[in-house]
C-alpha cells in the first residue's frame, strides 16, 4: 500500500489517539492545579516549602505505586473501562481539594486527596501503550506516541493560563473544582467514542487490514483474547521477566530521568517564576504557557522527524535514539538559568529546555515498539512507574534545595543533568530497539 492511499483506507484510529491524548491533558492539568494553587495556599493555609513540597510528592508516591495493579487491570479489563473508572475517580478527588480551607487540618486532607488523585491517575500511561499498540501500524507509532505525549505540554499551555486566571479572579479553591468537573464531562465523551478496533462500530475493513498489515495489535481487546486474559490476567514470572531484559531496563531507567525534568515544570515552575521573576501568580500562569507551547511543538515535530528516519533508514533504533538524543542535549540547556539574569533570557532558555524535553520524549512510543505483546499494559505501567518515581523525589529534593538556598540555581543544575542521564542509558544500556520476548527465569 502507497502512502497515497493511507488516508482513504480510515481516520478511526486519529478519532481514538485524539480520545486519549485528551484524557491525558486533563490528567496532567489536574496534577499541576497543586502547582498553580501553591502559592495562594501556602499564604492562606500557612503551609511552608518542605511541605509543599511534600505535598507534591504524595501524588507521585501514588501514582507510581499504583502503575503495576493499573497496568494489570489495562490487561485484564480493558483500556476502556480502566480510564473511565480512574477519570470519574480522580476528578472526584479534584474537586474535593477546592473545600479542604474549611477543614481542620488542610495539610492532612492535600496529602490524602493527592494520593487518591495519584491512584486514580494511574491507568492513563498504561492503557495509552495499548491504544497505540493496538490501533497504529509501526510506520506511524512515532506521530502517533508524539501527539499523545505532548498532551502534558498542551495542558500546560491550555490550563495554566486558565488556572492562573482561575486563582487571581476567585481564589486557588476554585482552580481545583473547575477542573474536577470539566473531567467529568470528559468520562461521558470517553464512555461514548472510544472502542477498539474489534469493536468498533464505524471503523472500516480497510483501516483494521491497513494498520494490522502495518504490525498493529488490532486483535487486543477481541472477544477470543479477552477472554483468555480475563481467566489468568499477566503472570508474576512475566512481570519480573521485564527486569531480565537489558533493553527495557535502560528504557526505564532513561525515563526516570527524562520524568524528573517533567515534574520540574508541573511542581514548581510557576513557583520558581513568582520567586526569580518577581511577577504573580496570575502573569506566572501565562508566561508558563510559553515553554509548555514550545514543549508542545518539539513533542509533535519529533514524532514526524522520527517517522521519517525510520523510512529513510529502516532502522528503528536510529529512528527513535536519534530525536531522543537531540532533545535531551537541549532539554540540558535549563541550567543555563542558574547563570543569568534576565527575564526574557530565562524565559527564551526554558522555552527552548521545554521544547528539548518535548522532541527527546518518544517514550510511549518506543514502548508501543518495544513491549512484549503479552502484557503490554503491565509494561507501560511498569514504565511510568518508575519513571514517576522521579515525582517522589524531585519536589523534595528541590523544595530542600531551595529552604536550604533561598534559590533555585542548585535545583536547576540538578534538574538539567537528568537529561545526559537518560541520553547515556538510551546508548549505553539499551541497545537495539526490537519487541521484546519475555523468557522464563533460568532455573
Amino acid at each position: 500500500m502507497t502512502e497515497a492511499q493511507v488516508p482513504r483506507v480510515g481516520h478511526y484510529r486519529y478519532v481514538s489517539l485524539a480520545l486519549i491524548t485528551i484524557v491525558l491533558t486533563f490528567s496532567t492539568g489536574d496534577r499541576a492545579t497543586m502547582s498553580v494553587a501553591g502559592p495562594g495556599i501556602v499564604d492562606e493555609l500557612g503551609i511552608d516549602p518542605v511541605e509543599l513540597g511534600w505535598i507534591f510528592s504524595a501524588f507521585a508516591w501514588a501514582y507510581v505505586l499504583g502503575h503495576l495493579p493499573a497496568g494489570w487491570l489495562v490487561d485484564k479489563l480493558g483500556a476502556k473501562k480502566t480510564v473511565l473508572f480512574g477519570l470519574v475517580l480522580w476528578s472526584i478527588s479534584t474537586f474535593a481539594a477546592g473545600f479542604v480551607g474549611h477543614l481542620a487540618f488542610p495539610f492532612v486532607a492535600l496529602l490524602c486527596l493527592r494520593v487518591m488523585l495519584g491512584i486514580f491517575e494511574s491507568p492513563v500511561g498504561p492503557a495509552s501503550a495499548r491504544v497505540i499498540a493496538a490501533w497504529f501500524p509501526s510506520s506511524e507509532r512515532g506521530v502517533a506516541g508524539a501527539v499523545f505525549n505532548s498532551a502534558q505540554y498542551l495542558s500546560l499551555a491550555i490550563f495554566t493560563p486558565l488556572m492562573g486566571w482561575l486563582n487571581h479572579m476567585f481564589g486557588w479553591e476554585h482552580v481545583f473544582t473547575v477542573m474536577g468537573a470539566l473531567g467529568l464531562v470528559l468520562a461521558v465523551f470517553w464512555v461514548k467514542f472510544y472502542h477498539v478496533p474489534s469493536r468498533h462500530p464505524q471503523v472500516t475493513g480497510a483501516e483494521i487490514d491497513y494498520i494490522r498489515a502495518g504490525g498493529a495489535l488490532v486483535d487486543l481487546g477481541s472477544a477470543a483474547e479477552s477472554v483468555t486474559v480475563a481467566r489468568r490476567g499477566p503472570k508474576t514470572s512475566e512481570i519480573l521477566g521485564l527486569f531480565r531484559n537489558r533493553m527495557l531496563v535502560g528504557i526505564f531507567i532513561a525515563q526516570y530521568a527524562i520524568t524528573a525534568i517533567t515534574w520540574f515544570y508541573v511542581s514548581w515552575f510557576p513557583t520558581y517564576l513568582v520567586k526569580t521573576l518577581s511577577i504573580n501568580i496570575l502573569n506566572a500562569g501565562f508566561i508558563a504557557a510559553l515553554p509548555a507551547i514550545a514543549g508542545c511543538v518539539g513533542g509533535v515535530s519529533t514524532g514526524f522527524f522520527s517517522d521519517w528516519l525510520l523510512r529513510r533508514t529502516g532502522s528503528l533504533t536510529i529512528a527513535r535514539k536519534t530525536p531522543i538524543t537531540i532533545g535531551l542535549l537541549l532539554s540540558s540547556g535549563i541550567m543555563l538559568c542558574a547563570v543569568v539574569t534576565s527575564p526574557s533570557m530565562i524565559v527564551f532558555l526554558m522555552s527552548l529546555a521545554f521544547f528539548g524535553k518535548g522532541f527527546g520524549s518518544l517514550g510511549w512510543t518506543v514502548i508501543a515498539d518495544t513491549a512484549p505483546r503479552e502484557i503490554i499494559g503491565v509494561t507501560g505501567g511498569v514504565f511510568n512507574a518508575i519513571g514517576n518515581t522521579a515525582g517522589i523525589v524531585t519536589p523534595l529534593v528541590i523544595g530542600y534545595l531551595v529552604a536550604a538556598s533561598g534559590t533555585f540555581t542548585s535545583a536547576l543544575v540538578f534538574i538539567g543533568l537528568h537529561g545526559l542521564i537518560a541520553i547515556f542509558s538510551y546508548w549505553v544500556i539499551v541497545g537495539p530497539l526490537e519487541r521484546a520476548v519475555i523468557r522464563p527465569a533460568p532455573r
